[in-house]
């Protein structure tokens, strides 16, 4: 089975590895419930969606009525303002089929006016703010990709006391010295605080090439069983980290088999050896 550790300040025991269900977001009942089967098989108990997963949301709802007890349930809205944000809350938890979610979060904060509207008066913060008062909600999160992520994500905490974050976090992304060093400042600070610090892209091999339609996710994953475990291996290394599973459900159970057999990290040169020989290339410049 995959170890468990707290989720931040939440107390939660979650798998190290949290079922990242965009994977969800263009399949069938059918093959939603045989993954349901996988993540049981494995003990994931917490799932990672989002309104904007497509039809995600709706194939995890019928999963609750007998499920809801077996998992840590988060959800995720890119709505700015209050009232926005607001709707699709109440949106999510009929589409989910629940009367509350574990963890919201502020999600894709990359643009510099979102991050401004969101926390400016009439803003989405507003809204989490007042679900987790209601208890709509139990714990507030932001989430985000792109270089510039760590500076907003720590805007973000400066302006509120989040219980999680979620950004971007490979070999090959931290082989860049400026998003590495942001993201160590930031997962510093997060650890002081016993914030949760999800990561994805965990097996991304770069951007999708043009008329590439061979996976679900919407960036090169790494396919190779080698590649992948050294990938998953490496992600896990950091004892501070949880890692978000791949978007595409035909490569979940490798993660899956990779995150249960994690030893210890690879070293740097195996890694390498993997960029050259796979072609891997950071999927954010």
């Amino acid at each position: 089975m995959i170890p468990q550790k707290p989720f931040g300040r939440t107390g939660h025991l979650s798998t190290r590895t949290i079922f990242g269900a965009a994977a969800l977001s263009s399949v069938t009942q059918e093959e939603a419930d045989r993954t349901l089967d996988l993540l049981l098989e494995y003990g994931i108990n917490h799932i990672d969606t989002a309104a904007s997963y497509g039809e995600s949301e709706l194939r995890i709802g019928p999963w609750m009525r007998e499920h809801r007890k077996n998992f840590f349930l988060a959800t995720k809205t890119e709505k700015r303002t209050y009232q926005e944000a607001k709707d699709e809350l109440n949106r999510s938890l009929d589409r989910l089929q629940v009367d509350q979610v574990d963890l919201w979060q502020m999600h894709y904060l990359v643009n510099p006016d979102d991050l401004k509207t969101a926390f400016a008066p009439g803003g989405a913060l507003e809204a989490f703010i007042e679900a987790k008062e209601e208890g709509l909600v139990r714990y507030l999160g932001v989430t985000g990709h792109g270089l510039i992520i760590p500076s907003h994500l720590e805007f973000c905490l400066d302006n509120y006391s989040f219980d999680s974050i979620l950004l971007p976090y490979n070999f090959v992304q931290m082989q860049n010295p400026i998003y590495a060093s942001e993201f160590d400042a930031l997962a510093k600070r997060c650890r002081e605080m016993n914030l949760a610090v999800q990561t994805i892209k965990s097996i991304s091999r770069g951007p999708k090439a043009e008329g590439n339609h061979n996976h679900a996710t919407w960036y090169e994953p790494l396919v190779d069983d080698w590649a992948i475990t050294n990938a998953v291996h490496w992600v896990l290394g950091n004892p501070d980290v949880f890692l978000n599973t791949v978007g595409d459900i035909h490569l979940l159970k490798t993660v899956l088999q990779a995150a249960e057999s994690y030893e210890s990290r690879p070293p740097d040169e195996i890694m390498q050896a993997d960029l050259e020989k796979f072609g891997v290339k950071p999927l954010f410049n």
